[in-house]
């Protein structure tokens, strides 16, 4: 008898998908680091029972309609916003994804970026690379220290405190924000936040709430010479009016590892060198990886024995 068939958007590794060996036949997509288009997956998910993405695949109606069979869905990332988690529950789906062993690298990652705009590290790497260091240029690539300065956090889950725990090494002080009200001496409201942070680092999920959470409004709170880091969801700021900002001189630069319609990034970021641009790689340490995708592994393994998933983020109705 045939296995049922389970799609990975991407060429997983064996030891990856390991939980699934004798339980499923693996659908794999391309390799060299490449994601499966959606035209493609549309096309091999009709018979498949489970699907395995970066998050790149929307689980829509259009989806599920094409695919009757399918019983979960897991992402190998922390978001779960290309997940239509209440139909998906409607039609008996499990959605999961892999939070866990995300978490320190996308905190390392947000703390490097904080670090190279403050030191102006991509700006005089390319310098270097130029071969444009011909003499010692006293001052000429002073930054800002990191000690003493302020960091303040819009969402303040697992990630966050992350990245407060790495920034407190640095000598930082630290605020957030959090849907969530609290007595903590920490917490600011947004607006308060905005107006005392010198570095001011996105870590919420992407909800109608947060969409263009960061408007021209209240990047106009910042202080002048702040910096915006985003290693959470792009469409969490508004980037055309970021791009106003930075051309009006209102802020000291951005940080940015995600994107608004990705991997389309706004033309007026490009060619600025108090903007650091990273392709979305916050989680994409090779141990962290693997751990996630076997997290994902295991999830589909469970619901094929006819268990609950342990990292479901919706209910079955």
């Amino acid at each position: 008898m045939s296995l049922p068939k389970v799609l990975t958007t991407f060429l997983p590794s064996d030891e990856g998908v390991a939980p699934l060996q004798g339980l499923a036949e693996i659908v794999p997509g391309p390799g060299g680091g490449f994601q499966m288009a959606r035209e493609e997956a549309l096309e091999k998910i009709a018979d498949c029972v489970g699907v395995i993405s970066q998050s790149e695949l929307r689980i829509d109606a259009e989806l599920l309609d094409l695919t009757p069979r399918l019983k979960i869905a897991a992402n190998v990332a922390i978001g779960t916003d290309n997940l239509a988690l209440d139909l998906m529950a409607s039609r008996g789906v499990w959605a999961t994804n892999a939070h866990e062993p995300l978490v320190d690298p996308t905190a390392d990652c947000a703390l490097g970026l904080i670090i190279s705009l403050a030191r102006r590290l991509g700006e005089a790497e390319r310098f270097v690379r130029a071969d444009q260091w011909k003499r010692t240029q006293h001052g000429r690539w002073n930054g800002v220290l990191l000690s003493g300065k302020t960091l303040g956090l819009i969402g303040y889950g697992k990630i966050g405190q992350a990245v407060a725990k790495r920034a407190r090494a640095f000598g930082m002080k630290v605020i957030h924000h959090r849907q969530k009200t609290t007595d903590d001496s920490e917490s600011r409201n947004l607006e308060d936040l905005l107006a005392e942070a010198d570095f001011v680092s996105l870590h919420t999920p992407l909800t109608p709430k947060t969409h263009h959470l960061i408007n021209a409004d209240r990047l106009n709170l910042m202080k002048r010479d702040a910096f915006l880091i985003n290693a959470g969801r792009g469409p969490v700021v508004d980037e055309e009016a970021l791009v106003k900002a930075l051309d009006s001189g209102h802020m000291a630069g951005a940080g940015l590892d995600v994107f608004e319609n990705e991997p389309t990034i706004h033309p007026g970021l490009f060619g600025r060198e108090n903007v650091v641009l990273l392709p979305h790689l916050g989680g994409s340490a090779t141990e962290s990886r693997l751990e996630a995708l076997m997290v994902c592994a295991e999830n589909v393994a469970s619901v094929l024995k006819g268990e609950t998933p342990p990292n479901a983020v919706n209910k079955l109705v």
